[in-house]
């Protein structure tokens, strides 16, 4: 069995929250709950850190204590082998979450349970001594199997008593009238125990089992709390499904004092994911004088598309709706579960900012509709963005509008329309044709349906279905009168790529059509909102920076490790700040981050600030080390790397951390902590590590250098739509000494025919 000291030792040494923050108790006022005891919610750890490490192992456990609230509730599944030893595992046949199989290949069984045939390897089959030789390891196969090598030992209760002290113990009894009928007694077992640790909640699906258990602790024992499955289920020993109990409260009063529930008896689901009206269980529970607890919350797990992929919002709906609070959640995750409870609940929209850096949009609210309409826009500002975003596309009648690509295939169902004639194939944009802004006019982009969206639907996650398909694109104009308009905003953010072919293919200048439209809706050099230009090509920014004084920003679109000083002198040159990718500051290697880079302290060290991209809710977007939340993924960005802006598809999540009440603690708290680079990994067994990657290259000046643009060529005549255009073969590079190469080759061009125009 592995002992708490050399597990303790492992995770300070790498724990991933910053320990040296003391635990602070960030309790509010009784009178801001609306629990039945007034107190803030219960943070109750299913397995403890369950999300991350392998059910109920001891550093499952000890990570929960670690990274939570300081009174966290760990909850064991308690099994009982056939020597009567209780055990924490998440179930009683071990198949799933255990070695067992692969240590006892012929020990397999099948008993009746709840009168359903159920085969597998059960705890009864094995004492303790067999289980020895068991380890656990992860139980969802979508979980990171790196911690799987580490022989996690399995604990029995005395075990977790002993080595962790919890603040708060929970013993979830799932089938005590199977071990009866196995000759082990539960009720024994918990009474014995009880004389030795420290129980303080015990649930059960099983009614029975509260009659027996009923006056055996006294007035100090455990809270008894009854456990609710799916309502058409049968409670085993009544036969009466449990949503016939649920209707009466006052019949479970008489020999519990809370309730467990999954989510949906509370906020229940329609069949397309979205919230249905809550029900009035809490309340009515809280008048029978039930508490209430609520399991089922994962980060990792399908939540209501209301909710944007965020688990922090999930969990306010439950504990800060301004009707209910429930008055616990069992969560997988419990640092989110904290953060939310104490941070975040009671905070309301005109909170003060405890922390500031800029809240940029990506193509608007994109997470939550088509990217670059009118929704997506008026959403982020709502939503609490400082700055919203254009990416600047020309249609072939000259008209500069907001679309992420330059391929309307990818932002709109162009392809179901009679325009999917006017496809083409262009080298120097894609290896694939498509149908691009400069192949329609404006009036005729202005009749296609835009489309969300969906970076991850190969793990079959989609973005608000509902709206799949709502807004309208806008252009230019519209863009800035609306930010213009805007109260909040602080500024607007113009990105312009792929100025030098459509210049010299499409004879579109896209750097004057962005400065006449800036003066036309009246933004001069001297204004209200700031105005920044942002190009992944110095040229561009160049050419603006010569013709306006409006703010310019680099983007480098690459991975780095590293940026020469000459790189760095260059850039600022011809911008005023930086935008890097996310791993740009935190490498990671197959999904867990590996160091953390000092490209943001070198590039502010140069009085330029850093805006990092791109900040998505879906957890798949996350190395495990932000364990799916994308908040301690912001604060770490933020208060560990010290970004100055986050670039984002949900500038909702990003503009309410910056509220939150734990940053302005004098003390931060370890679920508010930013996590610590690379920590993960040396909790990883050295057989289960990933292997090593190529370091990133180092940015230099030659990645930095272009010559001018080339000038605007005559407009080629219109192609006969569904005919392929020629290509040009002095296709320009997104960056680096190959982009370099052709612009020179073009400005030489350009010196010859300007010399031979004067002869």
């Amino acid at each position: 069995m592995r002992g708490i000291r050399a597990s303790s030792l492992l995770l300070f040494g790498v724990v991933l929250i910053q320990l040296l923050a003391a635990q602070t108790d960030a309790q509010g006022p009784k009178s801001k709950w609306q629990t039945l005891t007034g107190f803030s919610p219960r943070v109750i750890a299913r397995g403890g850190f369950s999300g991350l490490f392998p059910d109920s192992s001891i550093d499952a456990y000890n990570f929960a204590m670690l990274t939570s609230v300081p009174d966290v509730v760990l909850w064991c599944d308690l099994q009982l082998t056939k020597d009567a030893a209780g055990i924490c595992f998440p179930g009683m046949t071990m198949s799933n979450a255990s070695t067992v199989e692969a240590a006892y290949p012929n020990r397999t069984n099948t008993y009746l349970v709840n009168g359903v045939s159920t085969q597998g390897w059960f705890t009864v089959d094995f004492s303790l001594k067999d289980l020895s030789k068991v380890n656990l390891i992860r139980g969802i196969l979508s979980r990171s199997e790196r911690f799987d090598g580490n022989g996690y030992s399995i604990m029995t209760v005395q075990d977790l008593n002993t080595q962790l002290k919890p603040q708060g113990l929970w013993l979830n009894v799932q089938h005590e009238a199977f071990y009866a009928q196995h000759n082990l007694s539960m009720t024994t077992f918990l009474t014995t125990t009880f004389k030795t640790v420290i129980i303080d909640f015990i649930s059960s699906p099983e009614v029975n089992f509260f009659k027996k258990i009923a006056g055996r602790f006294g007035r100090e024992g455990p809270t008894f709390v009854f456990r609710f499955l799916e309502k058409e289920a049968f409670e085993p020993t009544t036969n009466r499904t449990y949503g016939s109990i649920l209707s009466n409260l006052t019949f479970v009063k008489t020999f519990a004092s809370g309730i467990l529930v999954p989510k949906s008896y509370v906020l229940p689901l329609d069949d397309k994911q979205y919230l249905l009206p809550s029900t009035s269980l809490v309340q009515d529970a809280h008048k029978a004088g039930l508490e209430v607890f609520v399991s089922g919350f994962a980060n990792d797990a399908d939540i209501a598309h209301d909710h944007s992929y965020d688990p922090v919002s999930e969990y306010l709906s439950f504990v800060d709706n301004g009707n209910f609070s429930v008055d616990g959640v069992l969560s997988d995750f419990p640092i989110t579960a904290s953060a939310s409870v104490e941070c975040f609940s009671h905070m309301g929209r005109n909170a003060t900012k405890q922390v500031d850096f800029l809240v940029i949009s990506k193509n608007g609210a994109s997470g939550d509709y088509p990217g670059c309409t009118d929704l997506a826009y008026a959403k982020a500002i709502k939503d609490g963005a400082d700055v919203i975003d254009c990416s600047v596309q020309m249609s072939s009648d000259g008209t500069p509008f907001c679309s992420s690509s330059i391929d309307l295939g990818n932002t709109t169902m162009v392809a179901q329309t009679t325009f999917r004639n006017r496809s083409t194939n262009v080298p120097e944009l894609s290896s694939v044709g498509g149908t691009y802004t400069f192949s329609l006019t404006w009036p005729e982009i202005q009749t296609l349906t835009p489309a969300i969206s969906n970076p991850y639907r190969t793990y079959n996650m989609f973005r608000n279905p509902n709206e799949r398909n709502a807004g309208k694109l806008v252009s230019l104009t519209d863009f800035l009168n609306l930010a213009k308009n805007s109260t909040s905003l602080s500024g607007v953010l113009i990105s312009v790529e792929n100025a030098a072919y459509l210049r010299e293919n499409q004879g579109l200048d896209v750097v004057k059509a962005v400065l006449d439209t800036l003066t036309e809706t009246g933004y001069t050099n001297i204004t209200t909102k700031k105005v920044m230009i942002q190009s992944t090509n110095s040229s561009v920014l160049v050419d603006f920076k010569k013709q306006s004084k409006y703010e310019t920003v680099y983007k480098i679109e690459e991975t780095i490790r590293d940026v020469l000083d000459s790189a760095i002198e260059e850039i600022k040159t011809f911008a005023s700040a930086v935008v890097i990718v996310k791993s740009s500051v935190f490498p990671d290697s197959e999904g867990f981050v590996t160091v953390q880079t000092n490209v943001v302290e070198r590039l502010q060290k140069s009085q330029l600030p850093v805006y990092v991209e791109v900040f998505q809710n879906e957890f798949v977007s996350q190395p495990y080390d932000f364990f799916s939340d994308a908040t301690v993924e912001i604060n770490s960005y933020v208060t560990g790397a010290g970004v100055n802006g986050t670039i984002t598809e949900f500038p909702f999540t990003a503009a309410r951390y910056r509220k939150n009440r734990c940053l302005g603690s004098k003390e931060t708290p370890p679920y508010m902590a930013p996590v610590q680079p690379g920590g993960l990994l040396q909790v990883v067994s050295h057989a289960s590590l990933p292997p090593a990657e190529a370091p990133n290259p180092v940015f230099t000046d030659a990645d930095v250098t272009e010559p001018p643009l080339p000038p605007v060529s005559a407009k080629p005549p219109a192609s006969t739509p569904g005919t392929p255009s020629t290509p040009s073969t002095n296709a320009p590079a997104p960056s680096g000494q190959t982009r370099l190469t052709l612009s020179l080759l073009l400005s030489v061009f350009a010196m010859v025919l300007a010399s031979l125009l004067l002869l």
